[in-house]
């Protein structure tokens, strides 16, 4: 039987299509008119993360937000690659079908890791991709830094497979409940689980949760690509609460590359998008109108 859909979720449906890639089906919404706009969710969830800045960011910017494979309405086969390569490969299949070269690109998450992959085969010469502008919220900058949750080494771990499907709602939302800085809306929490029951989702959650470790493995090739003297301009929105890449990721970035920009949220957690939707805006779109090549169509 199908979850009930919130009525929050039924809006967010009705803004996108499924598109095939693969042979499987991807959701994807879209809005809005002029330079493009990609935006890479994160894990456990989908694109509805972006829901809070949609009507500024649509006001402004031609809005691709697709939910990666395993992810939000996507399918969630057990059988798929969900390696950060896996997902940067669906992202420019579907940039390609849309006659999209040109962008700037928002993520968060799992959505920075696949965002620093998009960038560093722009610099090894194998994407077609001009990248103007990258804003990067709450994600593994600096693989060493990150501190995943309990359950998301549980489910990194060889019992991983037998972990995922049963995990309880309650230990979902107490996991959750950890990264928010503020306690979070009942109705989101709701909508957070809808997302990951879909096509039951729980049981590739060790599957696509495991990125985190993926990156690890890759750690110099991807933090070298935001480092890069050819890197576009970059700016980090921070907040500074979340557990898991707060206030330490920006450190350990800054550490590296001191002249980045970065705006902290101190009271914030894992989710800015959701906690601090006008200031994430503000910031956002400031910072692309200030670069003229991601200010024009």
């Amino acid at each position: 039987m199908p979850l009930p859909v919130s009525a929050a979720l039924d809006h967010w449906l009705a803004r996108g299509r499924f598109w095939p890639c693969q042979g499987y089906r991807h959701f994807v919404a879209s809005a809005g008119h002029g330079p493009a706009l990609l935006l890479l969710h994160g894990y456990p969830t989908g694109s509805f993360d972006w829901q809070p800045l949609w009507p500024r960011l649509s006001a402004h910017r031609r809005l691709i937000a697709p939910d990666f494979l395993g992810l939000g309405f996507s399918d969630k086969p057990a059988e798929a690659l969900y390696t950060i390569s896996a997902h940067a490969d669906r992202i420019e299949q579907l940039l390609a079908e849309e006659g999209i070269d040109a962008l700037s690109i928002v993520a968060h998450d799992l959505g920075v890791s696949v965002a620093q992959e998009l960038l560093a085969r722009v610099q090894e010469g194998r994407s077609r991709l001009h990248i103007h502008a990258l804003v990067l919220l709450n994600g593994g900058l600096c693989p060493e830094a990150y501190q995943p949750r309990f359950i998301q080494r549980l489910l990194a771990s060889p019992l991983g497979a037998w972990i995922g499907p049963r995990v309880s709602r309650a230990a979902f939302e107490r996991t959750l409940r950890e990264l928010f800085a503020a306690q979070p809306p009942a109705a989101l929490l709701d909508d957070f689980w809808t997302l990951l029951e879909h096509q039951q989702g729980r049981r590739v959650a060790h599957r696509t949760g495991a990125f985190w470790r993926d990156r690890m493995a890759q750690r110099d090739r991807l933090v070298q690509a935001l480092l890069s003297p050819r890197r576009p301009p970059l700016r980090l929105i921070n907040g500074s609460a979340d557990p898991n890449s707060g206030r330490h990721m920006a450190d350990a970035f800054l550490a590296l590359s001191p002249s980045t920009e970065v705006v902290h949220l101190p009271d914030v957690g894992h989710w800015p998008q959701w906690e601090a939707a006008d200031a994430v805006s503000a910031a956002l779109l400031g910072f692309l109108e200030s670069h003229p090549a991601a200010a024009t169509p």
